[in-house]
């Protein structure tokens, strides 16, 4: 049984060396020392709040709310002392390059630091959790009549009335984004300064400093990416507008220039695939096959669909989820109790305690899904003998997410075949492709430009160059350049739009899930050259070949413990991020599209 230390022998143990430190300056020695303490000390705490957060998660009641409140508290206290050290140790000389490396990785842990001055972390804190309340409590109006977020996004995705659409997404914006704008600009001067405590010049240097390169360089590298796949983005949003044109008439949609936000199925716009009945090519949905139904008709239960995700990994060489994780994992919703349901990965102990959490219902999605989780865990098994508990992450943000898009991809209908759901004979005709690939694109495709800019937005917010009264004018002035968007009616200039996006109050980075979004494709690409694949590639299975599983283990067993372009050529054979071989995916579509965008004015 591993005895937990408590928080106040963590502070203690933490703090004692500044004390020292101010009678005699740490060296090389010293700092050393303290690194391989507070990376145990780290690894003990994470296993702790997991724990606390498992519990919490898997039995929602008043006690273990406060017992989650209270857990949360400590370990940001936690967090928040590391950091500060840490900042204190990477000014003394003579370190080792690895040693180094930590302190980022210990100081950039935290996404929104806070200055130590008295007051400060509750001043933030208080802000915080209002303006996450602004938006959790948030409502808007249809028809004249409240309506909460949830809903308004289901509404909007179902809805074709464009009053109406416009109504809701106006309502919503003005109603929750604008009151928080005041706490949020109060929230970045208190970041910012947290940042510079830590030895960054601003809260978005902080978190472009977590991925082994000069922050300005990440941000021109992602603005690479960003270009080698717009191409694409261009002619799928020539495509839709001119559908939507088709349906809603010039005077709600242009034939030309940008799109009106409200129209696109999604709150924010940031994936369209709710509209595919808007612009599917006459019978292109039709793919002659339902994955839910064959599901039922094969007696699976959502046990046996876990099986089948782990048996996916099994036929990559990979061994066998522990017996704990059946044991322990929540797969199904309990009938005695509320939990959480959004689907997660765990491993609660560092080392192979791994479960999943979701209320598994026997469908498609959720079928998906699975694949997706388990991939997370068989990262977390492959990293686990990492001698730090910072190498104990994915070799960068992206990462984590991409893996489990990857297998997400996997499930091909040769896939299917290959597993005995779909028989041979039901595999959907070439025919069809242009459909689905316009299907996964409305998704995939459209939400590269939304998954830049939300940071895009905040790096500039966070050194200054858009200045809180231009808050909502940069806001869409880099909606139309890099989604080609419009809001639904003209925004005033104390709108805060920015604020109605979850992320946003939340303080959650974005640039990590238009990394993965990138990522997928390169992993997949990878592993079907790998497997010998002929033909499509957005049809390839390589379900079965070991030479894949023993590939991809060598990079995920990496972790976090080298710089993520050397985690990436373990696998892929390239040390560069890139969006070709998302491009190399879609190219049927690209060229599909080209061909329906003939004679119309693309771009905007």
């Amino acid at each position: 049984m591993k005895t937990f230390i408590s928080l106040a022998a963590l502070a203690a143990a933490l703090v004692a060396a500044p004390a020292l430190a101010q009678q005699a300056a740490p060296d090389a020695t010293t700092a050393e020392a303290w690194i391989k303490a507070a990376d145990q000390a780290y690894f003990d705490e994470t296993v702790r709040a997991g724990r606390v957060q498992w519990v919490y998660e898997t039995n929602i009641t008043d006690d273990t709310e406060a017992l989650v409140a209270a857990s949360n508290a400590e370990q940001n206290t936690f967090m928040v002392k590391t950091a500060a050290e840490a900042a204190r140790m990477a000014k003394v000389p003579g370190l080792s390059a690895e040693d180094q490396r930590k302190l980022v990785m210990m100081r950039t842990q935290i996404t929104s630091p806070v200055p130590t001055t008295p007051g400060a972390a509750e001043d933030f804190g208080t802000r915080q959790a209002h303006i996450q309340g602004l938006y959790g409590k948030g409502h808007g109006t249809l028809k004249g009549q409240p309506i909460n977020g949830s809903d308004i996004e289901e509404a909007m995705g179902t809805n074709r009335n464009p009053d109406e659409l416009k109504e809701m997404w106006l309502s919503w914006h003005d109603s929750v984004g604008k009151p928080m704008k005041d706490d949020y600009t109060k929230m970045v001067a208190l970041s910012n300064a947290g940042a510079q405590g830590l030895g960054f010049a601003d809260t978005g240097a902080l978190w472009r400093s977590n991925y082994d390169m000069d922050p300005a360089a990440f941000a021109a590298l992602t603005e690479k990416i960003w270009n080698e796949v717009r191409p694409l983005y261009v002619q799928l949003h020539c495509y839709t507008r001119t559908k939507l044109n088709e349906k809603y008439g010039d005077s709600v949609q242009k034939k030309t220039g940008p799109i009106r936000a409200d129209l696109l199925g999604n709150m924010w716009a940031q994936e369209w695939g709710n509209i595919y009945d808007v612009v599917a090519p006459k019978g292109a949905g039709d793919l002659g096959y339902d994955v839910s139904e064959l599901l039922v008709a094969k007696g699976y239960d959502p046990l046996k669909m876990v099986k089948a995700g782990e048996g996916f990994y099994s036929s990559l060489g990979f061994a066998p989820l522990p017996e704990t994780f059946w044991a322990r994992s929540q797969i199904t919703k309990p009938r005695d109790r509320e939990v959480v349901c959004h689907a997660s990965a765990w491993d609660i102990d560092n080392k192979d305690d791994l479960r999943i959490k979701m209320c598994t219902k026997v469908n498609g999605d959720d079928f998906v899904t699975i694949h997706h989780e388990l991939g997370h865990n068989y990262y977390q098994r492959a990293y686990n003998r990492q001698p730090s508990r910072y190498y104990m992450e994915g070799a960068n943000d992206g990462f984590h997410e991409a893996i489990g898009d990857t297998m997400a991809l996997s499930i091909t209908p040769e896939y299917l075949v290959q597993i005995g759901l779909l028989s041979r004979d039901k595999v959907p005709a070439a025919d069809k492709d242009n459909g689905l690939l316009l299907r996964q694109a409305m998704d995939k495709v459209a939400f590269l430009p939304f998954g830049l800019l939300i940071d895009r937005w905040r790096w500039g917010v966070f050194d200054g160059s858009i200045k809180p009264e231009g808050y909502e004018a940069a806001w869409n002035q880099m909606r139309l350049k890099y989604q080609g968007l419009v809001p639904p009616a003209e925004r005033p200039a104390d709108a805060f739009d920015p604020g109605a996006k979850f992320h946003i109050p939340a303080v959650v980075p974005y640039t990590r899930y238009f990394l993965a979004r990138v990522l997928q494709f390169q992993f997949y690409e990878a592993a079907c050259k790998e497997a010998g694949w002929q033909g499509p590639l957005h049809r390839c299975s390589f379900y079965g070949n070991k030479s894949v599983g023993a590939k991809l283990n060598a990079m995920l067993s990496m972790g976090a413990s080298k710089p993520w372009p050397d985690a990436l050529e373990a696998f892929t054979g390239s040390r560069e991020m890139s969006g070709k071989a998302m491009i190399r995916y879609f190219a049927p579509l690209q060229k599909w599209l080209e061909a329906q965008n003939k004679g119309q004015n693309c771009g905007w």
